[in-house]
């Protein structure tokens, strides 16, 4: 019997296949300095798209990806979708830059329009990232981009920019037996606006198969691909070798007992998590390819039994720290290396710093406020950090709409990228004082604050107030004393 492949609908009219092919270990496989052959890598697509699974996920910086995918479908005129990422580098953007990246994408899949373009941010403080997406979403009305998505983006920030009016149909998230971080607030905020995960690391490069099962720790010297790396760092961040051996030991039970592989049911819970839309299976293409055994993920489904199981044994595992795409931003990072190293050099301050002859230095936003006022955005004396009350206008936007939460959350950014300036961090933050509209409104600006400020525990007081403008909802300013030798950008 032919196997009914799984879709789901991101979007009126735009469907993709519940299993998406990513493309990422062509950088890998191309890491080395050469350039695989984008002729023959291409025809090995065929397979996939023969089998059903006509979704390929690829980026920008996959070394070839876009040229192979591209070069596949001019070839053959076969129906794929075909996502594709752009992560620029930090630091400024315009307009012209915007729309010079997707028409490298564009000329290197041959083609007029982008299927599905994710885009991912380095910094939120520096609010650039909603600027690129404000013109992504002009070229997308423009027919260059059919569908944006966003990527390693966490639940505060896909609320920032929904609420800000962007259109977006996905997230693309590590999310997998070990690392449950899509779970929580992020599926929430998904089913409650109708955006798909879509969730890599579904296999953590293959670590959660028969292959590792009853063997000992390789350590990172025993390793070979960058997935690996990785997702050996999400093992040992989730509570060590013996701790995922005992998840192991289950899988391999529900596997034996369903008749199917390990990996079928690391997968097959995924696919049945709420707002999860599909699963990313990486592919060494000409290499190797796993569609038979992929196929039978629709061919069942985990009884009450098997989930059950499994989800005692998540219960063991240590929860990975932060919120999703936190390992990309902040330590622990969870990459092939641990550190940044191989996606940027450095994030360059928000604002440009403007030494005084009184000794103090000062930062401006630009906005016409500050002008007519004769104030600046924060003066630094010292060591010492004084922010001026702060909203969530960005330019001439107000940014999370009437959301309280996605608003606070903006400012804290505006706040936290005045002190990256100085060369310090949220972290230095000695007292905060929160303005509100509505006191009926607190909790959830109160909870944003704790979000961001839980661990730092600085002196606080939150009251009602008439605000400038009705659209804003909040205002906040901050004191902070940078520590010795300043903060740690990182």
């Amino acid at each position: 019997m032919e196997t009914k492949i799984e879709r789901c609908e991101l979007a009126p009219g735009f469907s993709i296949s519940r299993i998406l092919t990513g493309l990422w270990q062509i950088g890998d496989m191309e890491r080395d300095g050469r350039r695989l052959d984008p002729d023959a890598t291409a025809a090995a697509m065929s397979p996939y798209v023969e089998a059903g699974l006509t979704t390929f996920d690829m980026a920008d910086h996959y070394g070839s990806s876009e040229i192979i995918a591209g070069t596949y479908r001019q070839q053959t005129g076969a129906d794929v979708q075909l996502l594709t990422k752009w992560v620029p580098q930090p630091g400024a953007q315009t307009r012209e830059s915007v729309r010079a990246a997707v028409q490298l994408s564009l000329d290197r899949m041959q083609t007029g329009h982008l299927d599905m373009l994710q885009f991912h941010a380095w910094n939120y403080a520096d609010p650039g990232w909603l600027d690129c997406l404000f013109w992504l979403e002009e070229l997308k009305e423009e027919g260059l981009i059919r569908h944006l998505g966003l990527t390693n983006v966490d639940a505060a920030h896909l609320s920032i920019a929904l609420n800000s009016g962007i259109d977006i149909v996905s997230n693309q998230v590590c999310y997998s037996l070990l690392d449950q971080r899509g779970s929580g607030a992020m599926t929430d905020l998904c089913l409650k606006h109708g955006v798909k995960l879509l969730t890599f690391g579904t296999v953590a490069g293959g670590f959660l198969t028969e292959r590792w099962l009853g063997k000992s720790d390789p350590g990172l010297e025993g390793l070979k691909t960058w997935s690996q790396m990785k997702y050996w760092r999400f093992i040992r961040e989730a509570g060590g070798w013996e701790v995922f051996q005992s998840l192991l030991q289950i899988l391999n039970r529900v596997a034996q007992r369903l008749d199917v592989s390990m990996a079928n049911v690391a997968c097959r819970y995924m696919l049945e998590q709420p707002a999860v839309g599909g699963i990313i299976v990486g592919a060494r293409l000409g290499e190797s390819e796993h569609i038979r055994d992929n196929l039978r993920l629709f061919e069942f489904s985990l009884d009450e039994h098997s989930q059950s199981e499994i989800k005692e044994a998540l219960a063991n595992l240590k929860p990975i720290p932060g919120d999703c795409g936190d390992e990309y931003r902040k330590p622990p990072f969870l990459t092939a290396k641990g550190d940044l190293s191989d996606h940027l050099e450095s994030i360059p301050p928000t604002y440009a710093v403007q030494e005084g002859q009184d000794g103090k230095s000062r930062i401006s936003s630009g906005t016409i406020w500050e002008e007519i006022a004769g104030y600046c955005r924060a003066v630094r004396c010292g060591n010492q950090v004084w922010i001026a009350g702060t909203t969530a206008i960005h330019g001439d936007r107000t940014i999370g709409g009437n959301d309280h939460w996605a608003q606070t959350h903006f400012i804290i950014d505006k706040i936290e990228g005045a002190l990256q300036s100085f060369g310090g961090r949220l972290a230095d933050v000695v007292r905060t004082r929160v303005y509100v509209q509505d006191l009926k409104k607190w909790e959830p600006v109160a909870r944003a604050h704790g979000q961001r400020f839980g661990h730092i525990r600085p002196a606080n007081t939150l009251v009602q107030a008439s605000l400038v403008s009705k659209d804003y909802l909040v205002e906040i300013e901050a004191d902070a004393v940078i520590g010795e030798g300043g903060g740690d950008r990182s």
